[in-house]
């Protein structure tokens, strides 16, 4: 979201600053508490440093709840460029060095259109890795879960226990999943017809 000159202006009732979760990408995080911002939240980049604006008379829950949605919604506006084959074995490569000590090798690593059921697939005869392109557009930390989860593949081919033990190396795994589960449930729920205005 773009920096709003209105809400840097004048002074916060409080500001506090903290280390975001890890895999976020930022260094920090600052919270600016206005009395002024009645129900508005709003987050920048700063820098290496991201800003998130609320209302003083939330709590430090819904404090916390808001700092995670911005996060994700900023990432989410940052990852809108659609990342290239090249570039996503790019990132599976460094990936791999990160949480596999780069023995998670794939032959390629390419986005497909023809997986509508499961975010990525894995074929570790081939070495090679797809993901679902319904996944461009989500936050980072989402795909990147797919990608250590595919990698994982190369080393492990099942879901058993040894395969979920390498996972837990990724730190937002269980976040990640989460999303996942609630992408799938959403496109699950009835769609109702929009309420007309009487």
């Amino acid at each position: 979201m773009p920096a709003d000159p209105l809400h840097r202006a004048g002074n916060p009732q409080r500001s506090t600053t903290s280390q975001p979760p890890s895999g976020s990408g930022t260094s920090a995080i600052e919270v600016r508490r206005s009395a002024r911002r009645r129900r508005t939240v709003s987050a920048y980049r700063e820098g290496d440093r991201t800003v998130v604006l609320i209302p003083a008379r939330m709590s430090e829950a819904e404090e916390q709840r808001w700092v995670s949605v911005m996060l994700d919604k900023l990432a989410a506006q940052e990852n809108k460029r659609v990342l290239g084959d090249t570039e996503l074995s790019e990132r599976a490569a460094r990936l791999s060095d990160l949480y596999f000590d780069g023995r998670a090798r794939p032959n390629s690593v390419r986005w497909v259109t023809n997986q509508n059921t499961r975010w990525g697939s894995c074929t570790p005869a081939e070495g090679s890795i797809r993901l679902s392109h319904r996944l461009q557009g989500m936050p980072e930390y989402v795909v990147d879960y797919v990608l250590v989860h595919e990698l994982a593949h190369l080393l492990v081919p099942g879901h058993g226990p040894d395969f979920w033990r390498l996972l837990e190396a990724y730190p937002r795994t269980e976040r990640a999943r989460g999303y996942l589960e609630g992408v799938v449930a959403a496109d699950r729920l009835p769609h109702l017809p929009a309420a007309r205005d009487e």
